[in-house]
Order: C-alpha cells, then sequence, then structure tokens
C-alpha cells in the first residue's frame, strides 16, 4: 500500500511554514488548484479563496511570514482514495509577537495524481479573532423567542 497523498502534503506543508522550504509542497500542488481557508479575511488577508498554483503558493509563503507551527493534533481523520477529510488542533506562534495561538479547523482536501486538487478549510474564527484581539468578544445577548 502507497502512502496516501494527504500525509505527502501536510509535511511538506508545515515544512514550508516552518523551514521556508517551499519546493516540496510546489510539486504537490496542481496547476489548476482551488484553495479556500473560511476565516475573517479583514484580520488575516490571506485567508479567503485563490485560484491556480501561483496564488496558492502565495498563501503559504504568507503563512511562513506570520505564522510558526508549533505542533498540531489530528483529532479525528477520514481517508478516501483521492480524499481525505479531517479535524485538527494547531498551534501556533505569531512571529511578529511571539504569542501563541490556538485554534480548530476542518480541512477537505481532494487530489488528483499525488497532487492537490482542491483544498477548503473551516476556521473556528471567533475564538481565533478573540486571540487576535487579546481580549473576549462580548456579544449581546439573544432575545428568547417564546
Amino acid at each position: 500500500m502507497t502512502e496516501h497523498s494527504l500525509w505527502r502534503f501536510s509535511r511538506a506543508l508545515h515544512r514550508a511554514i516552518n523551514d521556508r522550504h517551499f519546493e516540496d509542497i510546489e510539486a504537490l500542488i496542481d496547476e489548476d488548484v482551488e484553495w479556500a481557508i473560511y476565516g475573517p479575511i479583514d484580520m488575516f488577508p490571506f485567508l479567503g479563496a485563490r485560484q491556480g498554483k501561483a496564488a496558492v503558493l502565495q498563501v503559504i509563503r504568507q503563512l511562513a511570514d506570520n505564522f510558526r507551527v508549533r505542533r498540531f493534533e489530528r483529532e479525528s481523520i477520514m481517508l478516501g482514495v483521492d480524499s481525505a477529510s479531517s479535524m485538527l488542533r494547531y498551534s501556533l506562534t505569531a512571529l511578529d509577537s511571539d504569542k501563541p495561538i490556538s485554534l480548530r479547523v476542518a480541512q477537505f482536501a481532494q487530489f488528483r495524481a499525488d497532487r492537490l486538487i482542491s483544498l477548503r478549510v473551516l476556521v473556528d474564527t471567533f475564538d481565533l479573532v478573540e486571540q487576535a484581539l487579546g481580549r473576549a468578544i462580548h456579544l449581546p445577548k439573544m432575545a428568547s423567542v417564546g
């Protein structure tokens, strides 16, 4: 049995972010890749949708410019022949402030011929924004329906 494409992609992505070694990740991304990380793009402009290898590599470089992955934990994972879905918990360090950031993400990836063709990531944005702001966000109480 051969190694699943997700494992190679995951190792290469973390190596690109932490070590700024982009060659391995470049080889694993399809020219026409569709990429979206859903989150607060006003605070984190590298989030959002991108199309094409060059745009995705730019996002990965921006991630490397801003964060270091201290550790990550796969909470759950489902592998298909050319797809993978996982819930992940990341511990990051913001490089500009040396501040720790923890977040949970749901990741949905599709591969063809061992190359990433689609990635969708949903970020637990409320917690992320509170950490970025350095304070709790107090929302008004919702009126009870009754």
